[in-house]
């Protein structure tokens, strides 16, 4: 019989807590990470350890950032053999907790989703992410241009990174069960990225302002996003290759930075 769980490794809804347990799928999300023996794998919110026994089975080196002190003592007892810092994975400098060269893996809180991905991305960035998020966000990441799951997060990871959707975990896996299904997410850092660090905030403020428009017309959205008279918003978009009767979701990563740098070329200050 499994013994119950202390009420410290419980979790808790205000961290947004879902425990996995289930062997079969922690190994294939440890597979999806890819850790030999001579890599290091930065687990983000470990909870009780499952990944983490995972991740030992297969990397050299992991070291855990969890935010839930009650759940640390735990922890360290468990995996004497892994690396446990107590902290938010928020505001803890991860190269300086991993070291140069480290992948990230981890069952991630639903509603610092996107904060956690942006920080996994920061240059200088791991070697791969394999993080275990709600269906909807693995899908919008994921999602090819001109399906409605596309969208401003689609764009702004993929002009960084190569994004698959790997597999979905459904809801009744986890304790307590969550509302929606989770999927596993793995991001892997371009060698080249399509847009230079100094200009990903540019690149953020140009789409996330035509998405707003997703109705309209990239014509009339760089209209209303510049101000610019009409001719002139035409022009920056056939400099860039875009028609200008095409919409937000039809365009790919890369049409948005060349339409950055047409814009940019033609006088626009993204601040």
């Amino acid at each position: 019989m499994t013994p119950a769980p202390s009420a410290a490794m419980r979790a808790k809804r205000r961290l947004g807590q879902h425990f996995l347990t289930d062997p079969r799928l922690l190994g294939r999300i440890a597979d999806a990470v890819g850790a030999g023996r001579g890599d290091t794998v930065l687990e983000i919110g470990p909870g009780p350890g499952a990944l983490t026994a995972a991740l030992l089975e297969r990397a050299g080196r992991v070291v855990a950032i969890e935010k839930d002190r009650e759940l640390v003592p735990a922890l360290r007892a468990r995996h004497p053999e892994a690396t446990i810092v107590e902290g938010d994975a928020l505001e803890i400098d991860w190269r300086a907790a991993a070291g140069p060269r480290f992948l990230v893996a981890g069952n991630i809180p639903y509603n610092i989703t996107t904060p956690l991905i942006d920080k996994a991305l920061e240059p200088p960035r791991p070697q791969r992410i394999v993080f275990l998020v709600q269906k909807e966000v693995a899908e919008r990441v994921a999602a090819p241009p001109g399906t409605p799951a596309y969208g401003a997060l689609s764009v702004g990871v993929r002009t960084v990174a190569r994004a698959e959707r790997l597999f979905t975990v459904p809801a009744g896996a986890f304790t307590p069960r969550p509302k929606v299904d989770s999927a596993v997410l793995r991001l892997t850092p371009l060698d080249q990225p399509l847009v230079m660090p100094a200009d990903q905030e540019s690149l953020r403020r140009l789409v996330v302002g035509l998405f707003g428009f997703r109705r309209k017309q990239l014509g009339r959205g760089i209209r209303e996003l510049t101000g610019w008279e009409p001719a002139r918003a035409v022009a920056s978009l056939e400099r860039a290759g875009i028609a200008p009767d095409a919409r937000p979701e039809t365009v790919p990563p890369e049409g948005f930075v060349r339409l950055l740098r047409a814009l940019v070329d033609g006088g626009w200050a993204a601040r």
